[in-house]
């Protein structure tokens, strides 16, 4: 990544759409939903993560509307569940999503779990809604390797992106790599291990060598290994403090004292044993 220093700085996804390497995720943000989204939007931030599951793309809409910025200037992820991807019904999950968020368009449609014997053929239905022009850009969310490559021979779109867990205690090397051999760009969910990460000594140490905070830190690292990132809040101090990565740089000795901390631990499902 180049041009790490802005807020709304961003980097080119492999269709040529530009999306900001830095984005607020509102999942079980619940009735703050709006507030986060305000806040974050009037503090610079350009980008909103949110999906069908965490039924608050209607609020993140709302919010988006009422910040007066103009549509083309806020990028917009969400996601299809997987109950819609077993049905089948792509197009009408879409549309639903469309309706929810009062807008024509989304700007970046993700699968959001690749749901065993359908994320194939339903990630070809999902192609069909760049010929719409209901999205901007299409790409998947907790893939691996195996699933990439059972899906990168039979789609005609390379995914654009794949959000992914990952943090210094998961950091799925191998699985970024690939992504960015293939041209998908990676993205971190749950980019501080929902918290945990902050209290980690080897943390707290290169923290207090840069004078930042511990999530800033590890923002930060996401941000130097090429992977964008969707830190969650609702609190505004927060929202603005995980904006504050723009204007210092890691040098190598401590991106690999983080890489180091990898202990294959997730917080979430595995993408490869799940049925919900």
């Amino acid at each position: 990544m180049t041009n790490l220093d802005r807020i709304d700085s961003r980097i080119t996804l492999n269709n040529g759409l530009l999306i900001p390497v830095l984005g607020l995720g509102v999942y079980k943000s619940g009735s703050k939903t709006y507030d986060a989204v305000r806040s974050a939007l009037d503090i610079g931030y350009r980008r909103i993560d949110t999906a069908s599951l965490y039924e608050n793309e209607e609020a993140v809409g709302r919010a988006i509307i009422d910040s007066g910025l103009k549509r083309k200037d806020v990028f917009i992820t969400t996601k299809i569940w997987n109950t819609d991807i077993r049905s089948g019904k792509i197009l009408e999950a879409c549309e639903r999503s469309l309706e929810l968020l009062n807008t024509d368009y989304i700007d970046l449609y993700l699968m959001h779990w690749p749901v065993p014997d359908k994320y194939v053929a339903a990630y070809c239905e999902m192609e069909k809604l760049l010929d719409k022009k209901l999205i901007k850009a299409l790409g998947v969310s907790n893939f691996l390797i195996p699933q990439l490559d059972n899906l990168l021979p039979k789609c005609n779109i390379v995914p654009a992106l794949n959000q992914i867990e990952t943090h210094p205690y998961l950091t799925n090397v191998s699985l970024i790599d690939y992504c960015i051999k293939h041209n998908i760009t990676p993205e971190a969910w749950a980019p501080i291990c929902r918290g945990t990460i902050i209290s980690d000594p080897v943390i707290l140490s290169i923290a207090d060598k840069y004078s930042r905070t511990p999530t800033q830190i590890v923002l930060r690292w996401h941000l130097q290994r090429q992977t964008t990132v969707i830190p969650k809040s609702v609190n505004q101090k927060r929202i603005a403090e995980n904006s504050k990565i723009f204007d210092f740089t890691l040098d190598d000795a401590d991106m690999d004292l983080i890489y180091d901390l990898n202990s294959n631990h997730r917080t979430g499902p595995d993408p490869a044993n799940f049925d919900f």
